[in-house]
């Protein structure tokens, strides 16, 4: 099937060309987040650091904005600012991925690079097939596809897919997303001596599973590691009901702490926690890197949630992936902070400033821009602080309840509002605002909670003001953000 990979590679190419001036004339367009050079960007892929460069992969559909059968694009850096956009890594070509080559993830093993990702295939009859299958690069840039390494196990419907692969003792290990024939969400283990040869364990968790209930019609882009001697398992699920403050999206990303017994196996763990509290964010990834760091990406948007109102379609492209971030473990709870790298994008430091607000709205004088970082240390909230964003975006907090809500015009109705909320721990006493154009990343407290979100106000619109009902207090930095650099 060499021939038709490249024709599809070609054809790839020859739309990215055909869409650049299209593409490039957006205001929207992001400068320090990974987007498609046209078409559509969804989940992270494939995430590892090899040889002191870090590879990232991602779900890429080229001829047009919607979801259709996937390539996988490719991000290379040394220091995740400086990248370089390799050549496609993987076409849709062969019999058993035709349909799309889903997602996945990487490993190093004798210094060679394995993708494994799920192969989709429709059939003449227009039912869904799915392979768990791998790909293998000694130069990291070029890769040659070894075919199907694992197959549906029975019980399980062809919604099987997104396999996380890690080494553990002497064995390798394998989690996919599952769905079984009674329509319940599941993740499943597999193990291999060798990478090639892969046995089925059984199910580790789900809905039902470990006294959760019902919790999900499906359970995608699992992954499972360890922080502090606790096994971290991250996953989406799909059908959950909204309940309070939680589960707003149309689909979920979080996580439980646990343990896992490979022997049985079973996964034995607490309750789900989402990742993040703001409009977009799914598919996330993790990996560690050279310095023990657990660092994951995301992806800023969510399936079937008004993807097709985004206004980026006018011009040939949507969605993001989110900046990548340091996951650990704190008091029982995960915690998100900004990559230290991301320092070396900032220019001089414009305004570093303390400031007093009592029932009254107003501009900072500095604070402008779209593509920027604030830090913000709050000293005093008598009873209600805001920030607007550009007049169209807000975050807000009432100290009574310890309530944060970050508000927008909604994408489908712009005379409807929507809302994302989350309730504190502890009082607010801290914000990390990193604003890029179309996006906003919100880091409370240390990295506590997480608001991120598109945003797409008037290009024209660049000031930010402050609300405080009482007395507000608070001490701001805030540096322009020069973004990333593509070699």
């Amino acid at each position: 099937m060499q021939h038709r990979d490249n024709e599809l590679r070609s054809l790839a190419w020859e739309e990215v060309k055909k869409q650049k001036e299209k593409v490039e004339s957006d205001p929207y367009r992001l400068n320090f987040h990974h987007m498609p050079p046209a078409g559509l960007l969804n989940d992270p892929n494939g995430f590892v650091q090899w040889n002191g460069t870090y590879h990232l992969f991602y779900q890429w559909m080229p001829f047009k904005t919607g979801h259709g059968a996937k390539f996988w694009g490719h991000y290379s850096s040394k220091d995740l600012v400086h990248w370089q956009h390799e050549k496609i890594a993987l076409a849709p070509s062969d019999w058993f991925d035709k349909d799309g080559c889903y997602s996945g993830s990487a490993v190093v093993h004798e210094d060679q690079l394995y993708l494994f990702y799920t192969g989709n295939v429709k059939n003449e009859a227009g039912e869904r097939e799915t392979y768990q299958c791998l790909a293998v690069s000694e130069d990291g840039v070029n890769f040659e596809k070894k075919g199907v390494v694992a197959r549906l196990p029975e019980g399980y419907t062809a919604h099987f897919r997104d396999p996380k692969v890690w080494k553990r003792g002497d064995h390798w290990y394998m989690i996919v997303g599952a769905q079984t024939e009674d329509l319940q969400g599941k993740v499943v283990l597999f193990q291999s001596e060798n990478l090639m040869d892969w046995v089925f364990l059984g199910k580790i968790a789900g809905s039902g599973e470990h006294n959760l209930g019902e919790f999900g019609y499906m359970w995608e882009c699992p992954d499972l590691f360890d922080i502090d001697g606790e096994d971290i398992l991250i996953a989406s699920p799909q059908g959950l009901e909204p309940e309070g403050m939680d589960y707003a999206n149309v689909y979920q990303s979080g996580y439980f702490i646990g343990d896992l017994d490979y022997d049985r196996p079973q996964y034995t763990h607490g309750s789900f926690t989402e990742l993040d509290r703001g409009f977009e964010f799914y598919a996330p990834q993790t990996t560690e890197d050279d310095l023990g760091r657990r660092i994951l990406f995301g992806w800023m948007g969510v399936p079937d949630q008004y993807e097709a109102d985004h206004p980026t379609v006018a011009n040939q492209w949507i969605h993001c992936l989110t900046m990548p971030r340091q996951l650990t473990l704190l008091n029982g709870k995960l915690t998100q902070h900004p990559l230290k790298e991301y320092e070396a994008m900032r220019g001089p430091v414009l305004l570093h400033s303390s400031i007093s607000i009592e029932n009254d709205q107003k501009a900072v004088r500095g604070i402008e821009g779209r593509s920027m970082e604030l830090s913000i240390e709050l000293e005093q909230v008598d009873d209600q602080f805001a920030i607007e964003f550009y007049q169209y975006a807000a975050l807000s907090y009432k100290k009574r309840d310890q309530i944060l809500t970050l508000s927008r015009p909604h994408f489908q109705d712009k005379s409807r509002t929507e809302f994302r909320r989350v309730k504190l721990e502890d009082d607010l006493t801290q914000l990390r605002i990193f604003v890029d154009t179309s996006s906003l990343e919100i880091f409370v407290n240390n990295g506590e909670e997480v608001f991120t979100s598109r945003i797409f106000p008037q290009p024209e619109v660049k000031d930010l003001l402050f609300t405080s009902l009482g007395c507000t207090s608070f001490s701001i930095e805030q540096w322009p953000l020069s973004g990333f650099i593509y070699q």
